[in-house]
């Protein structure tokens, strides 16, 4: 997400048990399953007051009982973060991938303004890191002037088990413009660039996952800080288009308000489930007041393939994970 809505953010877990849903305060949510546990990684750092200059995960077993991971990278470890010139960085909406036995964690540095967003990688041989660093800006946006412009922001990495071709998601907010690159194997430089439309609704934190052989790309739409924030969906028949727009399948409700960028995990059982960060308010005007939680909720396909809506919960109607091994 760009700078405007990096507000003050604490993630204060320490290893005890949560109420479930929210599961703790975060935002921004990439989650994936790893030997047996699912791992969150948030906007933010491991604990205390967030100050957007480090990145950070927590995994569970259960739902319920969540442990902090420690630090993934920090600002300072970023060598070319400063060749921009501006006065001051932030990191934000982390996305990680695993390839060969390595993982590789993509991530936001910004301000957009008065220089253009750009996206690092930086790599480790295990989820909790410690990550090295690249050396060199993947991807950097253009500044956004009469909505044209592109942020690089919110990348998102996929790979596709038909192809074994990985590619990266990125962009959105002013401008709203999505774009998708092919990623060499090293899966820190890029081959090519993957010409794709934008789908309807569209405004940042694009994510993909594949079911019975539909690719289903979701994202955020409308304003970060606001009751209009929302998960949206399209469908394909590859994980680069043609998108068929599907509609909105998370949005506000009585109790809760701006859900969105989110990630999909599916468990060992086969249920599917949807991570990602909201406010708990009633409905009032924006701009929303306080910070964002993390939540995880079920998704639920029609016979069509098509999801459902998705019901918000609190506390014990979230679901857990009383399972014995998982899947990506």
């Amino acid at each position: 997400m760009k700078l405007r809505l990096l507000a003050a953010l604490a993630l204060t877990l320490a290893g005890v048990a949560s109420a479930r849903n929210p599961e703790f305060q975060g935002a921004d949510p990439h989650a994936m399953f790893i030997d047996g546990e699912l791992w969150v990684f948030p906007t933010g750092g491991p604990g205390g007051s967030w100050t957007a200059d480090r990145f950070g995960a927590f995994s569970s077993r259960d739902l319920k009982t969540w442990r902090p991971r420690g630090t993934l990278i920090r600002r300072d470890d970023i060598a070319w973060i400063r060749d921009d010139g501006a006065p001051e960085h932030f990191l934000w909406a982390p996305g990680v991938a695993t390839v060969g036995g390595k993982y590789y964690l993509y991530y936001s540095v910004g301000p957009q303004i008065p220089t253009p967003s750009r996206i690092g990688v930086a790599v480790a041989d295990r989820p909790e890191g410690p990550y090295r660093d690249s050396g060199k800006p993947l991807v950097t946006g253009q500044l956004v002037v009469n909505g044209r412009g592109f942020e690089a922001i919110d990348p998102m990495t996929y790979v596709d088990p038909r192809s074994g071709k990985a590619y990266l998601y990125a962009g959105g907010s002013a401008g709203a413009t999505l774009r998708v690159w092919e990623l060499n194997p090293d899966m820190t430089s890029i081959a090519r660039e993957v010409p794709v439309a934008t789908p309807p609704q569209f405004t940042e934190g694009a994510f993909m996952h594949e079911r019975n052989g539909t690719y289903y790309l979701s994202y955020s739409h409308g304003h970060w800080n606001g009751p209009d924030y929302s998960v949206h969906y399209a469908t394909a028949p590859s994980p680069t288009g043609p998108w068929t727009y599907r509609g909105a399948i998370l949005t506000s409700d009585a109790r809760h308000q701006g859900p969105g960028h989110h990630s999909f995990v599916r468990t060992a059982a086969g249920e599917w489930l949807i991570v990602y960060h909201r406010w708990e308010q009633r409905p009032v005007p924006a701009p929303l007041k306080g910070e964002r939680q993390v939540a995880i909720d079920r998704v639920a396909y029609a016979a069509d393939g098509t999801i459902r809506p998705i019901a918000m919960t609190d506390g014990g109607a979230a679901p857990t994970l009383p399972m014995r091994g998982t899947r990506h």
